[in-house]
């Protein structure tokens, strides 16, 4: 037995044959069924890329939307600024009108008390 364990005759070299070609026939179904599940991921990554594609457009909406906000806020600082350099204008004419009714009424005072003396 161990004898014809060793030499190959035609017999086991066709049954030898017949392993390895079922054999090789499992590994080309394995290779199909990754096949396909690359199939399946790459559809799947197709699905992701639009959806990426969609979050494109939206962040491209949401940059629009910044960027009208920018747009709105630069114009209010700058109504601000005038604002403020208006304020100060005002300021400054109470300060002289306060300033000058002042002195008015310290030299009418002035004027009243030389007048009584």
């Amino acid at each position: 037995m161990e004898a014809m364990r060793k030499s190959w005759t035609d017999e086991r070299l066709d049954d030898f044959a017949v392993q390895v070609d079922r054999r090789f026939d499992e590994v080309s179904r394995r290779f199909d069924e990754v096949d396909r599940r690359f199939e399946q991921v790459d559809k799947r990554f197709e699905e992701v890329d639009k959806r990426f594609e969609q979050v494109d457009r939206r962040f491209e909406q949401v940059d629009r939307r910044f960027e009208q906000v920018d747009n709105r806020f630069e114009k209010v600082d700058a109504d601000l600024r005038e604002i403020r350099g208006e304020l100060r204008a005002l300021n400054h004419t109470i300060m002289r009108l306060g300033s000058g009714t002042l002195v008015t009424f310290v030299a009418g005072f002035a004027g009243l008390i030389a007048t009584q003396l």
